[in-house]
């Protein structure tokens, strides 16, 4: 599977978020299940996504099927359409892919992807891509699971993967593994944290602490706080990480720019100096708006290079006239992938050891591999904020390490 040239529009493309997005993921969590707000940030500006042309509802007609569940009705349904184009588009740039893509509505439900799991075995797929959202993922898992065929999802919800279950998503923890990892490298050992008291914060919040004793450094104090009402957690934090008597040398603060633009002021109130105390997080900090704080300049934040997206956007309009939400991305690399796969592998295409390859596979976004119990790793850059903008201090690796370092 290689990956594609990459484009050169402004870095702005791949961090302007989308309304549609935020929308899709608050109303889904209602579900059970939630999905990490990284997504929301990380996407294109909203769009209408043009319908299906004829309202397709199979792709390709190779002899191997695959299914693709989406969200293509209900609240889900722009960002479905937007994938279910950049599948298209990946069966089209696929060399002799020889796949059936089975395109299947789960109406943004945990009952329609139980049902449309369903209707694509009885029609003989043999890999399942999709669902989007935590609860469409276990819905689908459930009914799939049984068979012995495998899942491709797309949930940032880490708690869904499993063996057999395999997340292609942006995974909060690999971006708290990769900042932690890149911030010890530079010689800054001793972390205090600052953690919005939401599901996203306690995932965060576990993979922090395992990420910074994997790396031999040391957490000098975490204060947690009410989503929007960092103030006096800043206030109780304030002595370790202000002054000449501050104990710690990074400050991990892992929130959305809505919190970040509450926690902004209140840390410089503080007295908070980040040129002594460099502030880091994760992709949810990939916001112009965060680019604009005092407090956050020369802060580090891991994330997927832009520029493989800016790629992928401009082929996309090319064919469909429209700009892809940000993760459309993720079905396009899971249809490239099953047709590559396909194309070297034969009838072990799609088993457990195939798709659990330590070396990982290419994609828009950069190397990512499956690991065997579910969830991903990928390569990502580390950006510093400075000046309005984010420029690259330690570009994403070629290759992935060993799991688990």
């Amino acid at each position: 599977m290689g990956q594609r040239p990459d484009g050169s529009a402004s870095w702005a493309v791949g961090i302007r978020r989308s309304a549609v997005m935020l929308a899709v993921l608050s109303g889904l969590a209602a579900c059970g299940g939630v999905d990490s707000p990284v997504v929301a940030t990380r996407t294109a500006p909203p769009v209408e996504a043009p319908a299906p042309a004829g309202d397709a509802t199979v792709l390709g007609s190779g002899s191997v099927k695959v299914a693709l569940i989406l969200p293509l009705s209900g609240p889900g349904a722009a960002v479905g359409a937007s994938l279910r184009n950049a599948a298209e588009l990946a069966l089209q740039e696929s060399q002799s892919p020889d796949l059936t893509i089975l395109v299947k509505d789960d109406r943004s439900t945990p009952d329609g992807a139980r049902e449309a799991a369903a209707a694509a075995l009885a029609e003989g797929a043999e890999l399942v891509v999709g669902p989007l959202f935590a609860a469409t993922v276990q819905s689908a898992a459930t009914t799939v699971r049984p068979t012995g065929k495998p899942v491709i999802a797309f949930s940032t919800d880490a708690s869904v993967a499993a063996r057999g279950v395999y997340l292609l998503s942006f995974l909060p923890q690999t971006e708290v593994d990769r900042i932690i990892d890149e911030t010890t490298a530079s010689g800054r050992r001793s972390f205090a944290a600052l953690i919005p008291d939401t599901v996203y914060g306690r995932v965060v919040e576990a993979q922090f602490r395992e990420a910074v004793a994997r790396r031999s450094g040391r957490v000098v104090a975490i204060e947690r706080y009410p989503a929007g009402n960092p103030a006096a957690s800043i206030g109780r934090l304030a002595p370790l990480i202000a002054g000449p008597a501050a104990q710690a040398d990074a400050l991990f603060l892992p929130d959305t720019p809505e919190g970040l633009s509450a926690a902004g002021p209140a840390l410089t109130r503080a007295g908070f100096n980040p040129a002594r105390v460099r502030p880091v997080g994760t992709a949810v900090w990939n916001d112009p708006r965060v680019f604009a704080l005092p407090a956050f300049q020369g802060g580090w934040f891991a994330a997927a290079d832009p520029a493989g997206f800016t790629g992928f956007s401009q082929r996309y309009r090319a064919r469909f006239g429209s700009d892809p939400v940000r993760v459309a991305t993720l079905a396009f690399d899971a249809v490239s992938l099953a047709a590559a796969l396909n194309r070297q592998y034969g009838s072990q295409r799609f088993t457990d050891t195939t798709l659990t390859n330590p070396s990982g596979f290419a994609g828009i976004d950069g190397t990512f591999r499956f690991r065997p119990e579910g969830p991903s790793d990928r390569t990502l850059a580390v950006f510093e904020i400075r000046g309005g903008g984010a420029t690259i201090v330690s570009p994403a690796p070629r290759a992935l390490g060993p799991s688990g370092t």
